[in-house]
């Protein structure tokens, strides 16, 4: 669905990005990582086609994203950004339903169709519950979930998200990892940019590791996301384990001695 080859991004005179790729499909979802300045979020703003390139390929089901605009580029992703304004006097269910834009034409008014599609999404990030509240009153855990849901009255193939569970508590975390596994489990290609590495673990089919704009490795955790790559990306000695039963931890050796410091189901 989502092919990212060879990409390069220069911001402010600097290059972000140098070779970077990415590839997404329905059905799997795939977590970014790596160290902060790696260009990770630029990575994800690429793919959404809201950054452009220099160099490299980026195509959605096989078309240039430089020539999907507007409603056609909508209607194949969706995108949630890492720090969405939050407009005064608009509540839960006025924000959904702009996610049906695509698919309203000039003057156009919202069918059952389009009420339909919009008390979906808001069922299925569980912020139906609070609907008529206003996003000014919402904790960051319930605003990041009105995000994903006003992504979803899209009702576009793809799902990308920006450091979705960045600020989130722990509860709120296992929320928003919970609807993202369930997203891709449902047919949806979900792409997510994370810094929790035993999260990324936990909910990924795969990891794409970035470094210094680059891409250096890519595929499934376990197999990506070893004491090497940990040592040369981060420069800390760790590892991660998981249990059959889903857990997983990341142990990071901060002043000699091996600590859990994070834990994920």
């Amino acid at each position: 669905m989502l092919e990212i080859s060879g990409v390069r991004v220069a911001l402010g005179g600097a290059e972000v990005l140098r070779g970077a790729s990415l590839r997404a499909e329905p059905g799997r979802l795939v977590a970014v990582v790596g160290p902060n300045g790696a260009g990770k979020s630029t990575l994800i703003r690429v793919a959404a086609g809201i950054q452009r390139v220099e160099a490299g390929t980026v195509t959605w089901d096989g078309e240039d994203v430089a020539k999907l605009r507007g409603r056609k580029l909508a209607r194949k992703r969706a995108f949630v950004p890492q720090r969405a304004r939050v407009p005064d006097g608009i509540r839960v269910h006025e924000a959904v339903a702009i996610g049906r834009a695509p698919h309203l034409g000039p003057l156009r008014a919202p069918t059952r169709a389009d009420r339909d599609a919009v008390d979906r999404a808001m069922v299925r990030a569980g912020v139906d519950v609070f609907a008529d509240r206003k996003l000014t009153t919402l904790s960051g855990g319930e605003l990041q979930r009105v995000q994903v849901a006003v992504a979803l009255a899209q009702e576009a193939p793809a799902l990308l998200a920006d450091e979705p569970t960045s600020s989130l508590d722990l509860g709120a975390t296992s929320l928003m990892a919970q609807l993202l596994r369930g997203l891709a489990d449902d047919g949806l290609a979900v792409v997510l940019v994370v810094h929790d590495l035993a999260l990324a673990a936990a909910v990924a089919d795969e990891v794409v590791v970035v470094s210094r704009g680059e891409t250096v490795c890519a595929g499934a955790p376990g197999e990506i996301l070893t004491p090497e790559v940990l040592a040369d990306v981060w420069h800390v000695s760790a590892g991660l384990t998981a249990t059959p039963g889903g857990h997983t931890a990341l142990h990071v050796d901060w002043l000699g001695t091996s600590t859990t410091t994070l834990e994920h189901r």
